[in-house]
């Protein structure tokens, strides 16, 4: 057995020599699905920019992913196609013009729609595009653009949004305000997909409608300043957005932000060629990538991410710090440390930049997660060279510096989790509109603090970070992360827990490895269902993936000091190679329930690496 991890391990470590890019990073794909491929399609169309080979080999990728019933979907196991991505895919493809109504897969596409509810039953934030660009009417929207101008100090404020939602919702507030829409003579009519007359795209149910009277309320209480209110509004929502353009010409490095971006500069009066958005464009076609051959239009790019976990894992895996690959790849980390200040300013005044960010362009809004990765992969020069030093210093502080009132760690921001704007009536909002602390940012920063810093529980700090991860344990003795669910949140706390000294005999940990192996599957693998986040309950997948697998295990060995059977047939799924051909595709990470899921193409390679690391530590004994 110990050859055949060590032989899979330089598999992978010979793999990831192979695929590393000349400045040091790895640029694998951040995979979403088809739905940026079909908004891009839309984007440019609406903007008369003929770019027909880019638009073609699109159309060509959409079009290849549909299903026998002339749906799309979101995920192998969902059963019935996904109603928004078959509307989005139909349009996309008409309005592209490489596909007709008369085609048969267009009609099969339209046959389930209509079989499905039709339009009107889209996600909001699709309902959102198809209003801005004339295919339904905007509906009366309760929130004035004015909420940009209340006070940081009244309960509810911009910076109460987590970042995320704040590069989204500003753009639609102007868009919603000004009622933007824009057809083209290329435009396809869809009129015939809505089966409702009445097209809502919010419901008010009586705590939304409470918490929309305090919004208004704050808005009248600016009754007395002077001027415009409107326009000084539409003019703080413009420049937040150009202000926080990166050097790519993305807003924030994300395509939904960006394209949204765009069509708020259409309706505050920019042409479709000026620079601002010409930019931007070049931006979003920057980010494109190819998987097997095929164009795809990624979200967002993962290269931060994917560098600083590949050379944490190969250190890890016992590759020096000194080979040619870390060192390239180190350096490359070190020169996206952030030096400028973003957002988190806001609700941590008195602290200086160290974060590190998750895309390639990314100077402004950092995050935990990637933080303490790129700790992880420069803590040996951070030892040895001065420089190296202060760079760590300054992540240290960042990271310290970030950690909730309530104990735990966030994504972005510190304290943006105010619960009371869940209430509003957002889809999706409760993945969208707050930054809470969560399990894996939790347990992973905990798992750096007690494996890189040498901090145990007798820390305050890192007491109250065990005591909020206690505190939110499910009752089967699972933890849900934000980022992967359960499994993905299981393997964060427990790690995280036993790095700073917590007893693998503690009732909580025993209680997560006696379910961890409770769900572990016949041919020793785990595999979790995207549907567990929709379901909020633990759903196998039905096959076991590398990836849940490396995760179920690598928990399994932090809380034990002898390679046990379970583990023993863990490890043997990942050097056998039993993985089927679509679960290696499938989405490990989730951004938002039931609409957003992402392939992490590193992460078939990265995680197994990882726990064959630490599997072979413990036969070993050390």
């Amino acid at each position: 057995m110990r050859h055949r991890v060590h032989a899979e391990m330089n598999r992978i470590i010979d793999q990831f020599i192979r695929d590393q890019s000349d400045d040091g990073s790895w640029q694998y794909p951040f995979e979403t699905g088809i739905g940026t491929d079909c908004h891009m399609i839309i984007l440019l169309r609406t903007l008369e920019i003929n770019d027909e080979a880019f638009i073609k080999e699109l159309a060509e990728r959409i079009a290849g992913k549909q299903k026998k019933d002339g749906s799309w979907g979101l995920f192998y196991d969902e059963g019935k196609g996904n109603l928004t991505s078959t509307v989005e895919a139909y349009y996309a493809l008409l309005y592209s013009g490489y596909r007709d109504r008369d085609d048969p897969d267009i009609q099969a596409a339209r046959r389930f729609i209509l079989a499905n509810g039709g339009a009107t039953e889209v996600h909001m934030f699709f309902k959102i595009l198809l209003a801005l660009t004339g295919q339904c009417e905007w509906p009366p929207f309760p929130i004035k653009i004015e909420v940009l101008l209340i006070p940081d100090s009244f309960p509810i404020n911009l910076f109460d949004f987590s970042v995320y939602g704040r590069t989204n919702i500003i753009p639609f507030l102007i868009l919603a305000n000004l009622g933007f829409s824009r057809r083209t003579g290329r435009s396809p009519d869809l009129s015939d997909l809505y089966l409702k007359k009445e097209n809502r795209f919010f419901t008010e149910d009586p705590e939304a409608r409470s918490v929309i009277h305090l919004v208004k309320k704050g808005i009248n209480g600016l009754k007395d300043y002077p001027g415009n209110l409107r326009e000084l509004a539409l003019y703080r929502a413009e420049q937040y957005m150009l202000d926080r353009i990166e050097p790519d010409g993305t807003l924030c490095n994300y395509f939904g932000s960006t394209s949204m971006m765009i069509f708020a500069l259409l309706a505050r009066g920019y042409s479709n060629t000026h620079p601002v958005i010409t930019r931007a464009l070049q931006g979003l076609k920057a980010m494109t990538c190819r998987i097997d051959g095929e164009l795809h239009c990624q979200y967002a790019t993962a290269t931060v991410w994917n560098t600083t976990l590949i050379s944490y894992a190969l250190q890890e895996s016992g590759v020096p710090y000194s080979s040619n690959t870390v060192e390239k790849a180190n350096r490359y980390i070190l020169s996206r440390q952030h030096v400028k200040y973003g957002d988190w300013i806001i609700h941590e005044p008195n602290l200086l930049p160290g974060g590190w960010g998750f895309e390639d362009m990314n100077t402004i809004h950092p995050d935990i997660d990637d933080t303490t990765v790129a700790l992880r992969a420069i803590r040996t020069l951070a030892i040895e060279r001065v420089d190296c030093r202060q760079a760590w210093d300054r992540g240290i502080n960042w990271l310290i510096s970030m950690q909730n009132n309530d104990g735990g760690w966030a994504a972005f921001e510190k304290n943006v989790n105010k619960k009371l704007l869940n209430l509003l009536p957002i889809e999706g909002g409760k993945d969208l509109l707050i930054d809470p602390s969560t399990v894996d940012l939790t347990g992973r920063t905990l798992e750096f603090f007690g494996n890189y810093t040498h901090l145990d529980f007798h820390h305050p700090m890192v007491k109250r970070g065990i005591r909020w991860l206690l505190k939110n344990q499910e009752s089967d003795g699972s933890w849900i992360g934000r980022w992967g669910v359960y499994i993905y949140g299981t393997w964060a706390a427990v790690t995280g827990m036993v790095a700073v000294g917590v007893s693998p005999n503690h009732p909580a940990i025993q209680k997560a490895v006696n379910w961890l192996k409770s769900i572990q599957s016949q041919d020793g693998g785990w595999g979790e269902s995207c549907k567990s986040d929709i379901e909020n309950c633990y759903v196998p997948l039905g096959e076991s993936t590398r990836t849940h697998t490396a995760w179920a295990l690598d928990t399994l060995i932090s809380a034990t000091t002898e390679v046990t059977p379970d583990i023993k047939r863990g490890a043997a799924f990942l050097v056998d190679g039993k993985e089927k051909d679509w679960a290696k595709t499938y989405p490990k990470g989730r951004g938002m329930a039931g609409t957003f899921y992402i392939n992490y193409h590193c992460y078939e390679y990265v995680f197994p690496l990882l726990a064959l690391a630490h599997y072979q530590k413990l036969a070993e004994g050390s």
